[in-house]
């Protein structure tokens, strides 16, 4: 039987990474220097492990070449395959990571064989003053983009927004963005790796040497279109479903409860996953099984569940995301 899987993290050291994910997600020890933890992830080499229940231990590759449409939906399965669709990630930014872009679907399958990449972020939390960019704030075209990556003027013609808890950012592949230091999120991607780094300040490694950047690529990936603010608008509520993204990789929505909702996926066909981003819930499914989420945990709800019931105790806040 098919039931609520929360998966080991997998924690990723980087040299920009901080010292907020282990706290967050409640690990001990903690360590430093944890630039990401992987949530849900079907990355080849990084493939997501279940930590409870009786599937314990086995891959989510597995899990999906054994349930298929059980676990994703009919729709999923048929549209990827026996790829896990989404990567779930909080990032944690010690130092300015750099600005890059992802190519779409038709450029990365071209290029990498591989699916684009169109993400979103919800910013935890952010020191005072922490900064990331999304988009143009003025209009340039491929050869001028050029020019100013050559002349180190690129970040001069970046939109970039002080955040604080709470702020969204949608992201569809093709657009420039970088987030800045102080910046702890929460990140739901198409599964791909595949990024096209467009400028790293100069920055030098130990050796001396300089990161590889992707000028060429990145050009023809990028969409130029200015728009006039790169910010996802949403009214906060208690105890209702708050739309946050909708597109073809993804939908979310922001739960912020202190009573008991009942999520009715009976006429849907897809999985849904929640990330614990504040406070604690119990989480009991139409099968019967039932799970306590905390702060810090992800979870993936199989397509082949009914409903579910989120018992906050006493607060809670989850992004629910889910194929539609």
């Amino acid at each position: 039987m098919l039931y609520p899987f929360v998966f080991k993290p997998i924690l990723k050291k980087i040299i920009w990474g901080g010292s907020a994910v282990c706290p967050f997600k409640g690990i001990v020890p903690v360590q430093d220097g944890i630039g990401e933890s992987w949530e849900i992830s079907h990355v080849e080499g990084d493939y997501s492990v279940v930590a409870n229940g009786a599937h314990e231990g086995r891959s989510l590759d597995e899990l999906i070449r054994e349930y298929g449409s059980r676990l994703v939906g009919e729709k999923v399965l048929s549209q990827f395959g026996t790829t896990f669709p989404l990567l779930v990630k909080f990032i944690d930014a010690r130092d300015d990571l750099s600005i890059q872009v992802h190519p779409d679907d038709a450029l990365a399958k071209e290029r990498h064989n591989s699916f684009g990449k169109t993400e979103m972020w919800y910013v935890i939390r952010a020191e005072k003053g922490a900064t990331l960019c999304s988009g143009l704030s003025r209009r340039i075209n491929a050869d001028e983009y050029v020019k100013r990556v050559e002349e180190n003027t690129i970040t001069d013609v970046l939109q970039r927004y002080e955040v604080s808890e709470g702020d969204v950012f949608f992201l569809p592949a093709g657009r420039i963005h970088a987030i800045g230091a102080g910046c702890f999120i929460a990140e739901i991607q198409q599964t791909s790796n595949i990024t096209y780094r467009i400028y790293d300040y100069n920055r030098k490694d130990a050796a001396g040497n300089g990161r590889e950047l992707h000028t060429a690529q990145a050009k023809d990936a990028i969409d130029y279109t200015l728009l006039p603010d790169y910010r996802t608008r949403y009214t906060a509520r208690t105890n209702a479903v708050v739309p946050l993204a909708e597109c073809n990789y993804f939908t979310t929505n922001l739960l912020d409860l202190d009573i008991a909702l009942t999520r009715d996926f009976s006429l849907s066909d897809t999985f849904v996953i929640y990330i614990c981003m504040a406070g604690s819930a119990s989480l009991r499914d139409n099968k019967g099984n039932e799970l306590t989420v905390r702060q810090g945990q992800t979870v993936l709800i199989p397509a082949d569940t009914k409903s579910i019931v989120i018992t906050p105790s006493p607060k809670a806040k989850f992004m629910e995301t889910y194929i539609a």
